[in-house]
């Protein structure tokens, strides 16, 4: 596997690349983001990688600092998972001066959900994911459904600004006990771990519920916020929305179940298509 620490060294080396797929990743790599590179290998002739923490989209007393940064052991993961290229510039390559222009998805798509808990974090993500792909210039990229709200960002982003690269869903990997993988799971005392898997029932009830007909969908959505609570974390929200717009559902809407919320001092978020 090449490492590329250059905007420039990957330049250089993009033509002898064929098609190519691209996962950008913050590091600290679990079986989740593996999956995305094994998914990407069927899209393209070479997978290429990156690692960046983007300090754009972490606001004022979020986990930057802290954020796990394993740089040996993502390496030599990629590296199994067939992974030919990696870039990982430092912040001066990506940030050489003071970022002024900026991504600002409408407020309609980020003013919402997470959005509406961490203001300013889409316009940071959508920010780094541009320039990403403009320097990497894949045929297709692949983005995880965990992070639901910022993969319906990036697929407007992209349409709407014309850039000229598919983008491609991944599922969300799970533990066999239905929490899904996230970096920031390393976070969670063992009493915490043992707690987790309870965001990702509470969805399961309510996407049982809603297939079988239910549609009382804000007395699901409160009675799962209630139970949350009863049992010691901090609800941001759970939002039964379009898959489209995540919007409130009207009619017939295809739809999906988001949550976010604290257990202790970690913050989770997941979501199921209904």
């Amino acid at each position: 596997m090449q490492i590329h620490d250059t905007i420039e060294s990957f330049r250089a080396a993009r033509p002898t690349m064929g098609r190519l797929a691209f996962v950008p990743t913050m590091g600290n790599l679990h079986d989740g983001h593996i999956a995305l590179m094994t998914q990407a290998a069927g899209h393209a002739d070479i997978v290429a990688a990156s690692i960046f923490v983007n300090r754009l989209q972490f606001g004022v007393g979020e986990d930057f600092d802290r954020y796990p940064r394993t740089f040996a052991e993502d390496c030599q993961r990629l590296e199994a998972a067939g992974v030919r290229h990696l870039f990982a510039p430092d912040e001066s390559v990506i940030y050489p001066a003071p970022q002024r222009y900026h991504v600002a998805p409408p407020a309609e798509q980020t003013g919402i959900l997470e959005g509406a808990c961490r203001p300013g974090h889409f316009n940071g993500m959508a920010t780094v994911v541009l320039k990403l792909l403009l320097i990497v210039q894949p045929e297709v990229a692949l983005f995880g459904k965990k992070d639901y709200q910022q993969l319906m960002v990036i697929r407007n982003m992209v349409r709407e600004l014309n850039v000229p690269v598919e983008v491609v869903p991944g599922e969300t990997v799970r533990a066999a006990d239905g929490l899904a993988l996230s970096s920031r799971n390393g976070y969670l005392s063992t009493t915490e771990r043992a707690e987790a898997p309870r965001l990702h029932r509470l969805l399961n009830g309510i996407r049982i519920a809603l297939q079988a007909g239910e549609r009382d969908i804000p007395r699901l959505e409160i009675e799962a916020l209630e139970e949350l609570a009863a049992h010691g974390w901090q609800p941001d929200y759970i939002a039964v929305r379009r898959r489209s717009d995540l919007q409130p559902p009207q009619g017939d809407d295809a739809l999906v179940v988001l949550a976010a919320a604290k257990l202790g001092g970690t913050r989770l978020i997941d979501n199921l298509e209904i």
